[in-house]
């Protein structure tokens, strides 16, 4: 008995909370983060970032072309539910493509009536904790793929803008559900030019189902409120950098995401900067969230730094499209939101790690100095 004490002490001493953190902030993480992955299928990704060019291409433009321009942003995010179901065998992705849009539609929907009820900015950001860690649990059940529930939980904070009634909640929801059904036709007549996909290894699941909602609900709702108590313009962007980095699932990977999101939004925001300083019109706008987001589905299986330096400019660009007034200021607000929410991410992860978590680290510490 006693000879097998002494092992289980000596492993909770050597992943402790305080020594993870010391091998999290290991020079061997941001060396890691920086490592440029075997790329996967290039054609498939280049299919899937044509699919959700043309589904928002065709979402967006007609709708701006409509007496309900206003409406271009919820019709742009409804065409993003082509980006999911990439990896399910060809001819079977229709069903992750509408249960994404399904995922999609809910997040408007809920998000809208909760405003329209007149809930406070402090309880959207409790609601949107919530919506975080219930899309991330459906998102994994489903199998849905990348991007994962941070596109969910991006439609939810659009929806955070102020409806003025139920015609106009209903009017999101309708053009929402428009760009879904856009993004299902176009990957029904086009998903035959994907080649047989590998799925990617998936991640140890390191914590319990009920644990992993816990942990993302509270983390992203306590990001979006201490951006709220700052001041900040923009507060839910705060939330959905603390969740992307609990989306990276064991601690080094999630440090690796932490870093990453940092490093790429930075550049990436720079660029947005570059490209809203021209003053873009409606169409150029357009054009350039769709090149945006093809180059971001070449680049982000290879290193997710080099997808955020493209996925931040078009995020911020189809916020641009939805309100053109709020444009002044995005980048700088990105940047600091992105900072916060990877600070606060890599705090849930550490102080609400299991002991297994901190053994795998451990491990896969020693692995990479061997």
């Amino acid at each position: 008995m006693q000879n097998r004490a002494v092992p289980s002490s000596s492993t909770h001493a050597a992943s402790s909370h305080l020594a993870s953190l010391l091998r999290l902030l290991s020079p061997a993480r941001l060396r890691e983060s920086c490592a440029i992955a075997p790329a996967p299928s290039l054609r498939n990704a280049a299919v899937v970032g044509l699919q959700t060019g043309l589904a928002v291409l065709i979402a967006a433009g007609a709708t701006h072309l409509s007496q309900w321009a206003h409406l271009v942003g919820y019709a742009a995010l409804g065409a993003l539910a082509a980006l999911l179901g990439r990896f399910a065998p060809v001819g079977q992705r229709m069903p992750a493509v509408l249960l994404a849009g399904a995922l999609l539609v809910g997040a408007v929907a809920l998000m809208s009536l909760l405003g329209l009820a007149g809930a406070t900015p402090a309880a959207l950001l409790l609601c949107l904790g919530l919506l975080a860690g219930a899309v991330s649990w459906l998102a994994g059940r489903w199998r849905l793929g990348p991007p994962g529930a941070v596109i969910f939980v991006f439609a939810g904070c659009a929806a955070m803008v102020p409806v003025d009634g139920w015609q106009a909640a209903g009017a999101r929801v309708l053009f929402t559900l428009a760009g879904v059904a856009t993004a299902l036709a176009v990957c029904r007549a086009t998903d035959r030019l994907r080649s047989a996909p590998a799925a990617p290894p998936a991640a140890p699941a390191l914590q319990a189902p009920w644990l992993a909602f816990a942990r993302i609900a509270l983390c992203t709702a306590c990001a979006g409120l201490v951006a709220l108590a700052a001041g900040w313009q923009h507060p839910a962007w705060a939330a959905i950098g603390a969740m992307a980095v609990l989306q990276g699932g064991p601690l080094h990977a999630a440090m690796h995401r932490a870093l990453q999101r940092t490093l790429g939004t930075l550049v990436g925001a720079a660029l947005a900067w570059l490209i809203l300083a021209q003053h873009p019109s409606f169409w150029p706008l357009l054009a350039a969230v769709i090149m945006l987001q093809l180059a971001t589905e070449v680049v982000i299986g290879a290193n997710y730094a080099l997808g955020q330096i493209f996925v931040t400019p078009m995020a911020l660009l189809m916020t641009s499209l939805a309100a053109p007034a709020a444009a002044t200021g995005m980048p700088l607000a990105r940047m600091l939101d992105t900072v916060l929410g990877a600070l606060v991410g890599m705090a849930f992860a550490v102080v609400f790690s299991t002991l297994e978590d901190r053994v795998h680290l451990a491990q896969h510490h020693e692995s990479a100095r061997t």
